[in-house]
């Protein structure tokens, strides 16, 4: 009985805690490192190309929330299965990964190619330089569309390698994959070395050949080292049709509520990119350029909690798994007060990388990056939770309490700030986002209701 009670685990557990979380850190670090770095040469190009960049950054976002979710509901089964050591059920869900992945490819493919200007409008109402600003965002969208299918297929590779709990793989991949979007980011954005100059295009276009390479090297690990939830090409539609309901209808869950979420987001910001100009839309794109030097942790917590207690539930133990589930959340919160300080000192990048916005752009940056980190700890603790719910298949916590709450309070609140008040953007972001203490506190509530204490591997 005092093993439940004990608010912290062991340095033996933390250590295995941060050896499947750390790498990832790494991965998300070096990566978000590469996109600062992306945008401090787009950043020279101005706030209106800079703007235009960001814009269509945030449609592609909602691509990638959808993946990452996808492969999250898969990865949710497959932990279980290799804790349960039954191959077949590891192929089983990587197959659904890649299925449902490729299963965005037709609205992918309308919003980047076909309508693009029409979708990437509405981030842009009232807008006082919308029209040039989505001149330069049509540019970037219709040669990034072209990243769809290499990132499906990356994606899906590297997430299950970390659901078998190999973080390094995915992170030596990422680091080549980086550097070689920085490379060609400083040839084809201002014609270096002989080569054109293309400002924006020039910048999709490292993008697209950074995941060309990035999943050419997935591949190849995938043929030589045949990880075990390998199958071969003409085994694809091999499929196990009522475990694929299973796992879509848990995924329906996480994905309705991640939409919801990313709708919320989306609402936001078209909200606050109407109140200025290309000023609005640089400086608060370009914090989160800067946040995302921080916001790493939220994937090395979540990453290893789930493939802690997938494991461990996967293996039958459910009393071990309640216990490491207090240690998850205690040592989560300590992290994130961490992770504040570093979030705080962050800003001194921000006139070194972004000197070259304007003043009221860089000033932006600075107020939306200190209070991004004066959330950390409420929003890392907020993945850990989510992380423990989900590792036990209770993807109900993520559509009854975080949608519900995001539907019936966030949105109204957004829509009220943005048409009854002239709040600027940072204010009107911190006030939407004080609903996250709710959040975490309902999160509490329901995990001790104890729904995801199940083995997944038992049908």
């Amino acid at each position: 009985m005092e093993k439940k009670k004990t608010l912290f685990g062991n340095g033996k557990f933390y250590g295995m805690a941060l050896s499947l979380a750390v790498p990832i850190m790494i991965q998300q670090l070096i990566q978000s490192l590469v996109s600062l770095i992306d945008n401090f040469m787009v950043s020279g190009l101005g706030d209106v190309s800079m703007s235009g960049v960001n814009v269509a950054g945030q449609v592609l976002f909602c691509f990638m929330i959808y993946l990452n979710t996808i492969c999250m509901t898969g990865g949710i089964f497959l932990t279980q299965f290799f804790g349960a050591a039954e191959k077949e059920g590891m192929q089983q869900a990587f197959r659904f990964k890649l299925i449902m992945g490729f299963a965005a490819f037709i609205p992918f493919f309308l919003v980047c190619m076909v309508y693009p200007r029409q979708v990437m409008s509405l981030l842009l109402i009232g807008n006082s330089e919308a029209g040039l600003i989505l001149d330069e965002a049509v540019k970037y969208m219709r040669i990034v569309f072209f990243m769809g299918i290499p990132m499906t297929i990356s994606v899906s590779i590297a997430s299950s390698l970390r659901d078998m709990g190999d973080v390094k793989t995915p992170l030596y991949i990422t680091v080549v994959a980086t550097l070689t979007n920085t490379f060609f980011n400083y040839l084809l954005i201002y014609g270096n070395l002989g080569m054109p100059r293309l400002e924006v295009k020039g910048a999709a276009i490292a993008t697209v050949i950074a995941r060309v390479v990035e999943v050419i090297l997935f591949i190849i690990i995938y043929i030589r080292k045949k990880p075990e939830f390998a199958f071969k090409i003409k085994e694809t539609f091999k499929v196990d049709w009522p475990l694929f309901r299973r796992i879509l209808k848990k995924g329906l869950m996480i994905l309705f509520s991640e939409m919801v979420w990313v709708l919320s987001e989306t609402l936001t910001t078209a909200i606050y990119n109407g109140r200025g100009g290309a000023d609005v839309v640089s400086g608060m794109s370009s914090s989160f350029a800067i946040a995302n030097l921080f916001f790493v942790s939220f994937a090395g917590i979540y990453s290893a909690t789930g493939v802690i207690l997938g494991k461990t539930l996967g293996e039958g133990n459910i009393e071990k798994a309640r216990r490491e589930s207090i240690w998850l959340r205690s040592g989560a919160f300590i992290f994130g007060i961490f992770m504040t300080f570093f979030g705080l000192a962050t800003t001194l990048l921000i006139p070194v990388v972004f000197s070259r916005l304007s003043l009221s752009a860089i000033g932006i940056i600075k107020n939306m990056v200190i209070l991004m980190a004066a959330f950390m700890p409420v929003w890392v603790c907020m993945n850990a939770q989510m992380a423990i719910a989900r590792a036990g298949g209770d993807t109900a916590m993520g559509t009854y309490t975080d949608a519900s709450l995001t539907i019936f309070l966030m949105i109204p609140m957004v829509l009220i700030l943005g048409i009854y008040t002239k709040c600027g953007p940072v204010m009107l972001y911190g006030l939407v986002k004080c609903i996250d203490v709710i959040k975490i506190v309902v999160f509490r509530i329901w995990l001790k209701k104890e729904r995801w204490l199940k083995n997944l591997t038992v049908a």
